[in-house]
């Protein structure tokens, strides 16, 4: 029973940062290219397009409190309702940037919300054997989802309504489901007990963690945010620059239960940097291979790839490595990191751009260079414990 009920609950949670990815997939580049057609600068579309990243950080501080005061399900009820309306409210007509931003903000504190819980609940049922692969299945149901998004808006176009109701559609459905599955109980004893670090100790504790965090969620929205500006600079319809970055997204998705997998037969550190030194190797050469479609479109699978891979793996070291109240505060920690590089990419990546034509790659290479550098001295950390 308890095996079916876990099941259940899984199904439930999968579901929840399935309508989470589809939101951010599908909201950001529409929000971005409305702003884009409508002739505002890539500062204002990168401001915008980080406001979701800034709900996301309040929401890492804002956990333990409401924790302390409802139960799992309710959170996830109240979160999903009001991310329905702050999408909702981005049909509004004469809608100005403070609103805009107000309801971009609100829909990241909602999916920051479900984000931490939904990361620290799946490592709690995960056996440590198949941590990979359940894991790589969660984090491939966001990204499915979330490429998605820019489907719909290649296909639909970011002029009607076609987008926003059906990820508003798929709100009620993740209410439905969430409100029939996920038990009443409160939460576990683990979110009262005494924890070893805080949200921000998390950083001096694992900072190879926590960077991969942040580079994934950096690449994440500049790829979701800025690089159909980017592709759109370079030549390329709006259509097909949004196609791209389904692409990007689809490299992700497909390729994360296999490379799960490898991280319960591999090393893990390992692994986690050779992501990197891939990832690096493909963002320098992007200003020569946009130039190149027959090399740029399985180059930007395999960025998907890696880039997903590096996040995937940072979450299943954490459940590695952290239990109880510290995996409760390591996922706080990384819904907290996961916004300051969704903010940092498109404030950085769009300013970079005002200055270069070709400054998104050069944000996304200083991205890894950081990234690089902190998991070579976690694999060597590794190594001389090994040795010792």
């Amino acid at each position: 029973m308890a095996m079916s009920i876990n099941r259940a609950v899984l199904a439930a949670l999968i579901l929840g940062v399935s309508v989470v990815g589809l939101c951010i997939g599908a909201t950001v580049p529409v929000v971005a290219l409305r702003l884009y057609q409508a002739g505002a600068s890539s500062v204002q579309i990168g401001l915008m397009s980080a406001l979701p990243a800034a709900g996301m950080m309040l929401s890492a501080f804002m956990v333990d409190w409401v924790c302390q005061r409802l139960s799992r399900r309710q959170i996830y009820l109240w979160c999903f309702a009001v991310s329905a309306l702050s999408i909702a409210a981005l049909q509004l007509p004469g809608q100005g940037l403070l609103g805009l931003g107000v309801a971009r903000l609100v829909m990241g504190v909602a999916a920051g919300l479900i984000i931490i819980l939904g990361e620290s609940w799946v490592n709690e049922v995960a056996l440590d054997a198949h941590r990979g692969r359940t894991v790589a299945v969660y984090t491939t149901c966001f990204t499915v989802f979330q490429l998605f998004g820019p489907a719909m808006v290649a296909l639909f176009g970011t002029e009607g309504v076609e987008v926003i109701a059906s990820v508003l559609a798929c709100h009620v459905v993740a209410f439905a489901v969430i409100w029939r599955i996920l038990p009443h109980t409160p939460l576990s004893g683990a979110h009262t007990q005494s924890k070893s670090f805080s949200v921000l100790g998390f950083i001096r504790v694992a900072p190879a963690l926590c960077m991969g965090i942040v580079f994934f969620s950096f690449f994440d929205s500049v790829i979701l945010s800025m690089f159909p500006v980017y592709a759109a600079g370079h030549g390329y319809v709006i259509k097909v620059a949004a196609l791209m970055v389904t692409v990007i997204l689809l490299g992700d998705a497909a390729f994360q239960f296999p490379l799960g997998w490898l991280s319960d037969k591999l090393d893990r550190p390992t692994i986690y940097l050779a992501y990197g030194v891939i990832a690096l190797a493909i963002g320098l050469g992007l200003p020569w291979l946009m130039d190149y479609p027959l090399l740029l479109w399985p180059s930007l699978v395999i960025l998907g790839a890696v880039a997903g891979g590096i996040y995937t793996l940072a979450i299943i070291l954490i459940g590695q490595g952290f239990k109880g109240a510290d995996l409760v505060t390591a996922n706080a920690s990384a819904g907290f990191l996961w916004g300051v590089g969704s903010l940092l990419g498109p404030l950085v990546s769009g300013a970079a751009m005002a200055t270069s034509v070709n400054g998104l790659p050069l944000a996304l290479c200083t991205a890894a260079v950081l990234f690089v550098w902190l998991a070579l001295g976690l694999l060597r950390r590794e190594v001389a414990v090994a040795a010792g």
